[in-house]
C-alpha cells in the first residue's frame, strides 16, 4: 500500500498473499480525502486496483455525518475540514464489508529549526537534517515528519514528547556519508519541503509500528476493524520550503 501524506506516496511493502482492502484517509484543516483499493495478486504486475464503489462517511463526536462522494478513480474528497479537539470516526462500506476507523485531530504544531549539519560518526561524516520542534504545552503530543526532495519522499520519522515534554523536541535524519554517490545523495539546488504533522496517538501507533516493518517482519499494527489494511488520520499540519546548497551545511558544534 502507500501512506498518504500531502500528494506524495511512501510505498509500503505488506507481506501476506490474501487479496485485501486498503483504506488511507486523512482529514485536516485543508479538507478530506480518503483512497479506497484492493490489494492484487502476487502474480499481477500491478500493486492495486483502486475501488470507486464504496460508501464513504465521516462521522464527528457531535453527531454530524458527511458522505464523501467520489472524486475520481479510487480517491473520495470533500472540503470538510477538520477542527481540532474533534473526534472523527470513518466508515467505508464496500461489497458487503464495513470498515472503521477513528482519529482526534490534534492542534497546529511549531517549528523552531531546520538545518544541515555534518556530524562524524566514529571516522566518517555524515549529513544529518536536524529538525526542531516546539512540544504543544500542557498535553500528550505526536508527531509525524516527512521530507520531500523536489517533490518525492525522501525521509521520515515519527516522535511523541515524553522525553522532553513542554519544550523543545529534536528529531535527526540521517541523509547520506560524506563521500558517496548515487541518486540518494542531495545535490545543489534540490527543493526540499519539510511536513509536519501533529497527530493522536493511534496514528502514532500505526505508523511506529510501520516504522518498525524491517527489523520486527512483520505487517503494522490494525488501526481499522474489519480486516482492512491502511490507516485514518485527523491531523493538523505545517511545513517549510528551502533549497539545498552545501554552503549552507553547517558542522557539528560538539567535533
Amino acid at each position: 500500500m502507500a501512506l498518504i501524506s500531502c500528494e506524495k506516496e511512501i510505498t509500503i511493502d505488506y507481506h501476506g498473499h490474501d487479496t485485501r482492502y486498503v483504506i488511507e484517509g486523512s482529514i485536516d484543516g485543508s479538507g478530506t480525502e480518503i483512497r479506497v483499493s484492493k490489494t492484487n495478486a502476487m502474480d499481477d504486475n500491478s500493486t492495486r486496483s483502486n475501488v470507486n464503489s464504496a460508501t464513504v462517511t465521516i462521522t464527528a463526536d457531535n453527531g454530524t455525518s458527511t458522505v464523501i462522494p467520489l472524486a475520481n478513480n479510487g480517491y473520495y474528497r470533500s472540503k470538510l475540514k477538520g477542527v481540532a479537539g474533534t473526534t472523527y470516526q470513518l466508515d467505508v462500506q464496500v461489497d458487503g464489508h464495513h470498515f472503521t476507523s477513528t482519529s482526534t485531530m490534534q492542534r497546529k504544531p511549531k517549528m523552531n529549526e531546520f538545518r544541515l549539519v555534518w556530524k562524524k560518526m566514529l571516522t566518517e561524516r555524515y549529513l544529518f537534517g536536524d529538525l526542531r520542534v516546539q512540544d504543544i504545552s500542557n498535553e500528550s503530543n505526536w508527531y509525524f515528519m516527512h521530507i520531500y526532495r523536489n517533490g518525492l519522499g525522501y525521509r521520515w520519522a515519527v516522535m511523541k514528547d515524553d522525553k522532553n515534554p513542554n519544550k523543545e523536541l529534536q528529531q535527526l535524519f540521517t541523509f547520506f556519508r560524506d563521500g558517496e554517490g548515487g541518486s540518494d545523495v542531495l545535490r545543489d539546488g534540490d527543493q526540499l519541503r519539510i511536513v509536519i504533522r501533529a497527530i493522536d496517538q493511534r496514528s502514532y501507533d500505526y505508523l511506529y509500528s510501520m516504522q518498525q516493518m524491517s527489523s520486527t517482519g512483520t505487517n503494522p499494527i490494525d488501526n481499522f476493524t474489519g480486516g482492512c489494511l491502511g490507516y485514518f488520520s485527523a491531523h493538523s499540519e505545517i511545513e517549510h520550503n528551502q533549497t539545498f546548497r552545501y554552503s549552507d551545511v553547517v558542522e557539528d558544534e560538539d567535533d
